[in-house]
C-alpha cells in the first residue's frame, strides 16, 4: 500500500509542471496590441525629435559627457542578457530564459532614458575617419538605426506572446527578433568604440 502511494506521489511530482503549463496556456490571452503600437510610435518619435529639435540648454554644472560610455555598457549588458536568454531557451530552462529577457528589456529601457537625456542636450558627434573606415562606420550606423527602429515593435510583440504563453507564435517571431536585437545591441557597442576618439 505504501509503495502504491509513493508511486502515486512520484507521478504527481512528474506531471504537475505539465498540468501547470496547460493551465497557463488555457488562460485568456491579454491583448497588448494597443500598448505595443503606442510604445513603438512614442519611442521612435522621441528618438527622431532628439535629433531634429534644437539641443536644450544644460547648465554647466550638469556634466553628461559620461553618457555615451554608459550607453555602450548598457548595450553590452543587453547583448549578454540576450545571449544567456537564448542559451537557456535552448536548454528548456524557461524561468531563466524569461528572467534574462526581462533583464534585456531593463537594460534597453535604461539605455533609452540615458540616450534621450544626452541627445536632447548635446548635438551629434561626427565621425572623423576617412576612406574605407568611414564607409564601414556609415554602413554599421545606417543598419543599426534602421534595425533599432524595427526591433521596438518586434521585441514588444515577442514579449506579449511569451507572457500570453502563445508558444508557437512566440517561437516564430523570435526567429527574427533575436538576431536583430543581438545585432542592434552589439553594433551599439561597436559604434561607440569607432566614434569615441571624436567626442
Amino acid at each position: 500500500m505504501k509503495g502504491e502511494w509513493g508511486e502515486c506521489l512520484f507521478n504527481l511530482y512528474l506531471y504537475l509542471p505539465k498540468f501547470r503549463f496547460m493551465e497557463l496556456s488555457n488562460k485568456k490571452s491579454k491583448d497588448y496590441s494597443k500598448l505595443i503600437v503606442i510604445l513603438s510610435i512614442s519611442i521612435n518619435l522621441l528618438i527622431a525629435l532628439a535629433y531634429l529639435l534644437p539641443t536644450a540648454y544644460l547648465p554647466e554644472k550638469y556634466d553628461l559627457s559620461f553618457i555615451p560610455k554608459l550607453n555602450a555598457i548598457l548595450n553590452g549588458c543587453t547583448f549578454v542578457s540576450l545571449v544567456l536568454a537564448l542559451v537557456y531557451a535552448k536548454q528548456k530552462k524557461i524561468s531563466l530564459h524569461r528572467n534574462f529577457i526581462f533583464a534585456a528589456f531593463t537594460f534597453t529601457g535604461a539605455f533609452l532614458v540615458s540616450y534621450l537625456a544626452y541627445h536632447f542636450t548635446h548635438s551629434s558627434t561626427s565621425y572623423g575617419g576617412e576612406g574605407i573606415a568611414k564607409i564601414f562606420y556609415l554602413i554599421i550606423l545606417l543598419t543599426h538605426i534602421v534595425l533599432a527602429a524595427l526591433i521596438v515593435p518586434l521585441a514588444l510583440i515577442a514579449m506579449a506572446r511569451g507572457i500570453n504563453m502563445q508558444v508557437e507564435k512566440h517561437r516564430k517571431i523570435v526567429k527574427w527578433v533575436m538576431p536583430i536585437w543581438l545585432y542592434v545591441s552589439f553594433t551599439g557597442v561597436l559604434i561607440y568604440i569607432l566614434i569615441s576618439p571624436y567626442y
